[in-house]
């Protein structure tokens, strides 16, 4: 492999994916540390929704994306949305997640998307720095409904 590769990972590469996973989590929601598991990589990377690429520097998988093919409803087409992007603290400021991300505009031309839809946190300034060179702002917001798991377990 050369310096970074990008690749779609599977079910193997889980027992890599999940510590990238707990990282992402710790770093998003600041609480203790997530015990990396690797039985939810394994239920992530076998989804029948989302899709995952992965970012390797000599096999060693460094960062992830994870992505999901929709129909747009207005147009008739299909559309890309980037969910999560993740890159190791070790392994930024090294073009990866620029990298990751033009993987997916290439498989985007493949599929046919009228566009790569991007939900990103708007807290965290350093990648929105990054938000704001490479993607353009949509004219939507993004607005979360709470569900209530007690109810509905009812």
């Amino acid at each position: 492999m050369s310096m970074t590769d990008i690749r779609t990972l599977g079910i193997d590469d889980a027992h890599q994916l999940a510590p990238l996973i707990a990282e992402n989590a710790q770093a998003l929601k600041r609480g203790a540390p997530r015990r990396p598991d690797e039985f939810y990589a394994e239920r992530i990377l076998s989804d029948k929704n989302a899709e995952v690429i992965g970012a390797f520097a000599n096999d060693e998988l460094i960062g992830f994306a994870v992505y999901f093919d929709l129909p747009e409803l207005i147009t008739g087409l299909r559309l890309g949305q980037l969910d999560d992007i993740y890159v190791h603290p070790d392994h930024r400021q090294k073009g990866t997640g620029r990298k990751m991300i033009e993987s997916l505009v290439e498989e985007g031309h493949k599929r046919g998307w009228l566009h790569l839809r991007w939900l990103v946190p708007g807290k965290n300034v350093p990648a929105v720095a990054l938000y704001e060179k490479i993607a353009q702002p949509d004219h939507c917001k993004s607005y979360l409904i709470p569900i209530d798991r007690v109810a509905s377990d009812q």
